[in-house]
């Protein structure tokens, strides 16, 4: 009889042990999927000038975020700032290299004497090198891994000591579906970009304890208006028409406004990941469930491609044909003339 009765006492702890890990468990889900408002938020995106960052600035600033935009081209920085001071945010512009720490720390303690702590970290910077890898020097290697792992670590050490006392904030990391699958000719943007999703995934997991929520972003092409501001080698001209026929397409890119939505929203909710766009979640699918196969097709994608091994950079305001200025392309030449991208269409 006292055996019969320990079994079953032992049975009621562990079933109240497994009913307490459960609730501990939906608890913790319902804390990591808790969404937020961004009024009277303070978001800080690098790489805010232009393009996918000044979406995101127009749309955080319509929920009543204060806005810190940061870039190192100083005249398009102003211009952002106006326009959005314009239409009645409050608009914090920092000229910033994100890849020097020091520039960094800097721009972090300007905002913390204006606005106080970062809420809202958006790692937006970015740069990208279209062409063979023959045609690729170590420098580009560097300079995608400065702009697309540095500078994402270094912002992200800087705001954290306030958000750890504070026990809360948000950081969005745009990777891109290049960090997912290895896109042909695009082998520095790529490497750099499957390093932030490695980094970003490793802080998700670490900084989950101190109430702060890490989202990677992984989306398709967007038609933000960049591929003019983009650096193209090889047969540079022909790099960049296949690069800005896909920009343009919309089977193949997304509408940008409609993208920073989903990643907005997704910040919101403080989700691990967010793969953006269906062409970009059918590749990381493909990637995921036939990697051999995704390899054997990317492969003969490649062979089809321009092969040329000339190492001079131009960017694709300098690699314009009659082709790449026709309306094919108008997508992409309306986004970037609403995007601030349009200085290097002439």
């Amino acid at each position: 009889m006292a055996g019969r009765k320990k079994k079953e006492a032992s049975r009621l702890s562990l079933g109240a042990l497994g009913a307490a890990g459960m609730g501990a468990v939906m608890g913790l889900r319902a804390l990591m999927r808790e969404k937020v408002s961004f009024e009277g938020r303070t978001v800080l995106l690098t790489g805010g000038s232009r393009g996918l960052g000044l979406v995101m600035a127009r749309q955080f600033m319509e929920e009543g975020a204060r806005i810190i935009l940061s870039a190192r081209e100083e005249v398009e920085l102003s211009r952002a700032r106006d326009e959005l001071e314009r239409d009645g945010g409050e608009v914090l512009a920092i000229p910033c290299d994100v890849s020097d720490r020091v520039q960094v720390e800097a721009m972090v303690a300007q905002v913390h004497e204006r606005f106080g702590v970062v809420d809202v970290l958006v790692n937006n910077a970015g740069t990208i090198q279209v062409g063979p890898l023959e045609s690729m020097t170590e420098e580009d290697f560097d300079e995608a891994m400065n702009v697309h792992f540095w500078g994402p670590l270094y912002t992200t050490l800087a705001v954290l000591p306030e958000m750890k006392r504070r026990g809360w904030g948000r950081i969005v990391n745009i990777s891109s579906i290049g960090g997912k699958v290895s896109i042909p000719h695009l082998l520095p943007y790529s490497a750099s970009k499957f390093a932030l999703v490695g980094l970003s995934d490793g802080l998700r997991t670490e900084l989950a304890q101190d109430g702060i929520l890490v989202t990677t972003v992984c989306p398709t092409l967007m038609r933000t208006g960049s591929p003019p501001n983009a650096y193209f080698k090889g047969n540079h001209e022909a790099e960049y028409a296949w690069f800005v026929l896909g920009d343009s397409l919309p089977g193949m890119s997304m509408n940008a406004e409609r993208a920073a939505r989903k990643i907005i929203e997704a910040c919101r909710r403080g989700d691990a990941e967010a793969v953006v766009g269906v062409p970009a979640k059918v590749a990381a699918l493909a990637r995921a469930l036939a990697p051999g196969l995704t390899a054997a097709v990317l492969a003969h994608v490649n062979r089809l491609m321009p092969q040329d091994s000339n190492t001079d950079r131009h960017r694709g305001s300098e690699s314009e044909t009659p082709l790449t200025r026709s309306w094919v392309t108008k997508l992409t030449r309306q986004a970037a003339q609403k995007n601030n991208e349009e200085d290097l269409l002439h």
